[in-house]
């Protein structure tokens, strides 16, 4: 390729990047597309983090779905993102699945069993809703069911479904799965249009948080 051309293709490029940047900064509005918080929320990531939340609820088919496209997003997310997953609890009988996950997350076994407590609802059909369930469940993947009882039951695991039940307060959450980025802003798949989209919106909000706008 010659200089020119290539300085002139170079310009073009520079060009339609500069308004394809300018276009995506606009194509997402406040109020429509995902809700700024009007108190923001503490996050937990440290200085120079910035924190997504993805609220979920193990029994929600739409999480089900949604659960492999976000767990690889996760894995690609740039080192300034902190991912966390937090289980809601809309009712008392979500309790049990939040105390699952912080079980699982306490004892370092979320990556290897996140999606197989997935697969057991919504593949297998099997109703994980009660303490007693659960750990039959726990038992049979071969996770070490004392172990598992006195950390489903610690206080550690109380005090995180707690804090989960604040920050879906906080957040004001409509439905699940659900997004919050640097405490600031809410996403769900009907502001946003589906959660593909959702995890689009994010990344905007993610590049204006890092610009510190």
């Amino acid at each position: 390729m010659k200089r020119r051309l290539f300085s002139t293709l170079m310009l073009s490029m520079t060009a339609w990047l500069g308004s394809t940047s300018a276009w995506a900064q606009q194509a997402f509005r406040s109020g429509k597309d995902y809700i700024t918080l009007e108190r923001p929320v503490a996050t937990e990531s440290g200085t120079g983090k910035i924190e997504v939340l993805e609220f979920f609820w193990y029994s929600c088919p739409h999480c089900n779905v949604f659960e492999p496209a976000f767990e690889q997003w996760a894995k690609n997310a740039p080192k300034d993102v902190v991912v966390r997953r937090v289980p809601v609890a809309f009712r008392e009988d979500f309790v049990p699945q939040q105390r699952l996950y912080y079980t699982l997350e306490a004892m370092n076994l979320v990556e290897k069993m996140h999606i197989r407590v997935f697969n057991a609802i919504h593949g297998e059909k099997l109703m994980l809703n009660t303490e007693a369930t659960i750990q039959a469940w726990a038992e049979k993947q071969g996770i070490d069911k004392a172990k598992f009882a006195e950390t489903y039951k610690s206080f550690g695991v109380a005090a995180k479904a707690k804090r989960a039940v604040q920050l879906q307060n906080d957040f004001k959450i409509e439905g699940v799965p659900s997004l919050g980025v640097a405490g600031r802003y809410y996403i769900d798949g009907t502001l946003a249009g589906n959660m593909d989209r959702a995890l689009k919106v994010a990344e905007t909000l993610i590049a204006q948080t890092r610009q510190g706008r």
